[in-house]
Parts: C-alpha cells; sequence; structure tokens
C-alpha cells in the first residue's frame, strides 16, 4: 500500500495481532491505547495556521480512493484554507487503528472496517462516499463458480469490503466459509503476489490489483465483480469523520467534501490525466491495468442513495461475528454533503454519478 510510517507502529502491534485487535473491535471491547511514542509522531491530528488548517487522514489502496488522491495532489481544498495530509499505514488494519484511536480526524475507510469502528462505540460518522463496485473475487484457472471453489483456499482482508463480498456470494450459492480455506493478507500488492504465485486459489481483491492479477496469471478469470449480488453502483470505501471534528470544525469537512467533489468532476472529465499523475505514487501497477480498472470502479463521493446498502452488510458483519448489534441510521451525516451540494449546485449538477 505504502511505505511504513516509522517504528511507531510496532509498538502498537506488539499489543494485539491483526486478527485479535479487529475481533477485539467488532465485540465491543475498549480500543487500544495509543502509545506515546506514535502520540508524538503523528502530533496534533487537525493543526490550525495562520492561514490554513491542515487534516490528517488514513486512505486505502484501492481506485475508491481516487478521489482523495487527486484532492490532495491537486490541493483541491486549498482556496479554502484546508490541507490534506495523509498519514502512511503498512497495513489496512493500520489504517482502523489510527482512526479509531483518533490519531487522524478522517478516513476514506471501508464501509466494513466503518461499521466495525461504530460497534464498537468510536464516536465516527460517514459523512460522504468515496468510490463504488471494483470488489471482484478472481479465481485460478479450472475455477468457474462459487461451488467450484469448495475446499480452496480464499485470500482477503479481515472486516473488510473484500471479505463481505466472498461472504455474500457463497451465502447465495449455499455455501458459507466453511467450506473453503481463509487467508488474510495485510495489503493488496502482498494478496496479489500470493495469487499470481500461486499461494492461494482465489482472492478477492479491489480494483487496480483484481485486474492486474488477472492479467499476470494466465488462465485465471473473475467469478463476480459484485454487480450481480448487489446490483450497479455498490459502495465500497466511504469518507468517514471522527464527531469532535464534525461538531467543532463543520466547515473544514464541507472544504474537504467539496474538494472530493470536484476531483470526482475533474476525474470524470480527464481519467487519463488522474491516473497518470496516481499510477506509481499511489498505486504499484501499469497505466494499462488501472485504465481498464477505472471503469470497473469509478469515484462516487455522494452515496446518500448507498444508505441502505450499507445498513444491510451489517447483517452480514453481525453474522460473522464482527458486530455485537446492527446499527441503524444515526451512523450516517449526511448535512455537510447537502449544505455543498446547495452552495455549489453547477459542480454537482456536472457529475455523472450521484444519487440524485
Amino acid at each position: 500500500m505504502c511505505e511504513r510510517h516509522g517504528q511507531a507502529f510496532a509498538a502498537l502491534q506488539s499489543q494485539t495481532d491483526r486478527r485479535g485487535f479487529l475481533k477485539s473491535i467488532s465485540a465491543g471491547g475498549a480500543l487500544v491505547a495509543m502509545p506515546m511514542s506514535m502520540a508524538a509522531a503523528l502530533g496534533s491530528t487537525s493543526a490550525m495556521a495562520a492561514d490554513k488548517t491542515t487534516v490528517k487522514a488514513t486512505h486505502g489502496a484501492g481506485l475508491c480512493n481516487l478521489g482523495i488522491f487527486i484532492a490532495k495532489q491537486r490541493q483541491l481544498a486549498k482556496g479554502d484554507g484546508v490541507e490534506l495530509e495523509f498519514v502512511v499505514t503498512p497495513t489496512n488494519t493500520d489504517i482502523v487503528t489510527l482512526f479509531g484511536v483518533g490519531a487522524v480526524d478522517m478516513s476514506m475507510i471501508p464501509y466494513s472496517n466503518f461499521l466495525s469502528l461504530y460497534d464498537a462505540g468510536a464516536p465516527v460518522r460517514v459523512v460522504a462516499g468515496g468510490g463504488v463496485n471494483g470488489c471482484l473475487v478472481v479465481a485460478r484457472e479450472g475455477i468457474k463458480s462459487a461451488a467450484d471453489m469448495k475446499g480452496k483456499t480464499l485470500g482477503t482482508f479481515q472486516a473488510d469490503t473484500l471479505e463481505v463480498l466472498p461472504y455474500d456470494w457463497l451465502k447465495k450459492a449455499g455455501l458459507s466459509f466453511k467450506d473453503v480455506q481463509v487467508r488474510y493478507f495485510n495489503t493488496s500488492p502482498e494478496m496479489a503476489q500470493a495469487f499470481v504465485g500461486g499461494a492461494v486459489d482465489a482472492i478477492c481483491a479491489v480494483e487496480p490489483y483484481a485486474t492486474q492479477t488477472v492479467a499476470a496469471r494466465k488462465g485465471s478469470s473473475v467469478l463476480t465483480d459484485g454487480t450481480d449480488l448487489y446490483g450497479p453502483q455498490y459502495a465500497d470505501c466511504v469518507l468517514a469523520v471522527r464527531t469532535p471534528m464534525l461538531e467543532k470544525q463543520p466547515a473544514v469537512v464541507r472544504s474537504v467534501i467539496k474538494a472530493l467533489l470536484t476531483a470526482q468532476h475533474q476525474i470524470e472529465t480527464d481519467r487519463a490525466g488522474a491516473l497518470k499523475e496516481t499510477v506509481g505514487t499511489y498505486y504499484k501497477t501499469t497505466m494499462d491495468a488501472a485504465t481498464l480498472a477505472s471503469q470497473r470502479q469509478p469515484v462516487m463521493i455522494d452515496q446518500r442513495n448507498q444508505a441502505r446498502f450499507i445498513l444491510e452488510r451489517a447483517v452480514s458483519m453481525k453474522e460473522m461475528g464482527y458486530l455485537k448489534k446492527l446499527p441503524d441510521a444515526k451512523l450516517f451525516d449526511w448535512s455537510p454533503l447537502e449544505k455543498v451540494i446547495a452552495d455549489n449546485r453547477p459542480l454537482f449538477d456536472s457529475l455523472k454519478l450521484k444519487s440524485a
């Protein structure tokens, strides 16, 4: 995903292993305390300067993050006096950890990881979307259906949208995770490499890595891209914000959302330019693979119409043992997005993908 952020992560990871940490969050236990070394390294989560506000955020590796990458690269919130600063993370779990303990105030995060944090009592809300679609089950030669997966090895991430999709897909076919061997990975490049090298029979990967693996392993194919299961434009990652920022700095949140809507417009207008700016820096893949993959996972910031879908996926998360109780619609706060839309109607109307 990204380079390591220093040794501060080692101290945090020593407290609990990855699977244990996620299970402890989903069980409603107290969030782990942040080591002093990490706190010192990260500093203030939202630093106020005389002329700007710096907002620290985490992000993932998929194309659903393209909007926030372009917003940062092109400093699209600068006009409002806001600057995005990314805190790099070595693994997907660290994204959840930093956001959960308050080391950052904002995160482009899979909806499933968000649900785990919300269930644990973290003061967080979904305020916008990131990307839609783009979660694919890719299998080696000889595997053509869910039935063929019995006894095979599936690679994925824990408590991730990439775990929820194969869970739902197998369930629809009358199967379960008991019928396969699930192997969990830390990053998308790591999982892609394992599949290409033959270490696992199938993976559920996000774009652009799903497309990359199909091209790299002869005979492999896509078994599902999620649209046959969920329909078109299903949510993957969402923009989540800690409630203290929502309450104390609503204008800052709105500025970031406006920057994301602007980024979406620019990506829809010049997708090749956006990919050229991010492939290599954020995406460890080729331009050809990224170009093809971007058609499978477009940016869609206004995901108000995906609220029901996310709440329905919480049922699967509860069945998998990640949630103690089912959430309600209070996990969403669309008011900053709706204010930005009202104040920037021409921009919103120009977008190809949106809720309304």
